[in-house]
């Protein structure tokens, strides 16, 4: 996929950060102590998966992916929210703090 400068200046970064900040927010919450903290960080991370979705879907609009690499890109980000929500509920069950 080649993408013209604007694109990659507005667009690609801000997928690349948006699609980066989703483990980085679990990872993260992970290395902190206290539930609470562990949690915002993961919720965190939830968000940046709303947010990779957008940008999906913007890339789309603007002809910047192709269908398949929409639905590639799509099915791949649906799995996220569950798993981050089972890792949610795991640690608010299991961590006193």
């Amino acid at each position: 996929m080649k993408w013209n400068y604007f694109a990659k200046d507005t667009v690609g970064k801000q997928f690349v950060s948006a699609v980066d900040s989703v483990s980085a927010n679990i990872g993260e919450g992970f290395g902190r102590f206290h539930k609470k903290d562990k949690i915002k960080f993961y919720y965190y991370s939830l968000g940046s998966v709303k947010e990779c979705l957008d940008w999906n879907e913007k890339s789309r609009i603007r002809k910047l992916i192709s269908e398949e690499e929409y639905q590639f890109i799509y099915s791949s980000l649906q799995d996220l929210p569950k798993e981050i929500y089972y890792l949610i509920r795991f640690t608010n069950e299991k961590l006193k703090q």
